[in-house]
């Protein structure tokens, strides 16, 4: 893959539900490597950045590529046309996708969740993928709990089995969408912290999140959406501390 060209880019994306428009003329590349913080109030469409660049949501007009596969394009009648699904079936295997409520399957064992999408999808040999994905769980931090089902786990080491999940499909880029929005201040340390370690192996990553300090310490950029706009881009720490815009600062005020 060429480093120059992003890991997924999306152009121009525009999104309504009904007459309610939620994302209006998005763009948006993300770089091998790059750590994306998306940050901004409720509503201000950044989860519905995140299902459109997952194709759990089609999106109006806008074009979408991963590496040099086009996803989707605006038409000639100006609506976003989609590849066929072959083509779709290979992005998918572009990214991970880490949910904010884990999304589990609660009768599968740790080991079984995290290996059955690489056998069953990608097709892989039964021991390597078994290999990889104990590997996962000792850098989760979960040995010994490879035989429990999520019920018997907390909500931390579930998110972190989910994380352990999406990794061993060897995406190019992990969405997370408020990955800790459902768990207590101390289970949110023990997720961030597996976070920030991706981020020092140079994970390409984009995460939805409500924790600003972490958005600081862990992307290399934010981006600030309100309105279904992106108000503010820039390096982490320039976004967090010195915001150019009002918006920006009305919002960081709060935390």
């Amino acid at each position: 893959m060429d480093t120059q060209n992003p890991v997924v880019r999306l152009s121009h994306i525009k999104k309504s539900f009904g007459k309610n428009e939620v994302l209006k003329d998005i763009s948006l590349d993300v770089m091998p490597g790059e750590v994306v913080a998306v940050i901004g109030p409720s509503g201000g469409g950044k989860s519905t950045l995140l299902r459109c660049a997952t194709l759990l949501e089609t999106f109006d007009s806008g074009d979408l590529f991963y590496d040099d596969m086009t996803v989707a394009r605006t038409g000639s009648n100006g609506k976003a046309e989609y590849a066929k699904s072959d083509v779709l079936r290979r992005a998918k295997m572009k990214f991970g996708l880490v949910f904010q409520n884990y999304n589990l399957f609660p009768h599968y064992t740790v080991l079984k969740n995290i290996m059955d999408a690489p056998i069953c999808v990608q097709k892989r040999n039964k021991e390597e993928v078994e290999r990889q994905a104990r590997e996962l769980i000792a850098k989760m931090g979960l040995e010994g709990n490879e035989d429990k089902v999520p019920c018997q786990l907390s909500g931390g080491q579930q998110q972190r089995v989910s994380i352990a999940r999406a990794l061993c499909m060897n995406p190019e880029v992990v969405f997370f969408d408020e990955p800790t929005s459902a768990l207590d201040p101390e289970l949110t340390a023990e997720v961030l912290k597996v976070i920030k370690k991706l981020a020092a192996e140079h994970m390409t990553m984009v995460i939805v999140t409500h924790e600003m300090q972490f958005a600081r310490d862990v992307a290399d950029r934010i981006i600030f959406m309100d309105g279904g706009v992106i108000v503010e881009e820039g390096p982490a720490e320039q976004v967090v501390n010195n915001p150019q815009h009002q918006r920006t600062r009305e919002f960081l005020a709060r935390y």
